[in-house]
């Protein structure tokens, strides 16, 4: 679980200057930074949400099982770590 040094007990935060927001407009969260916006799927937001620069991805994927409880928490969990790693490659959040 650590393809781009994500483990179980990284703490995530988004990158300095970027904030996450919801738009009403838009119906969706979107990810704001100095030169424009990357809106997001649901799922998206509902992870970024949780990136508080405090908890560890463990603590975020036992939030968002609690949340969605109906999902598989397996799924859930590799969903989690695999958007991370990607929102990391996209320069989006960075880790402890």
């Amino acid at each position: 679980m650590s393809t781009a040094g994500i483990q179980g007990t990284s703490v995530c935060r988004l990158r300095p200057g970027w904030r996450l927001q919801w738009e009403q407009a838009q119906g969706r969260h979107v990810l704001l930074y100095p030169e424009g916006m990357v809106q997001l799927n649901d799922s998206a937001g509902a992870i970024l949400g949780e990136l508080d620069g405090k908890r560890d991805v463990d603590a975020v994927i036992a939030t968002l099982q609690a949340r969605y409880p109906e999902a598989p928490a397996a799924a859930i969990a590799e969903d989690v770590h695999d958007f991370l790693v990607d929102a990391e490659q996209q320069g989006w959040i960075h880790h402890d």
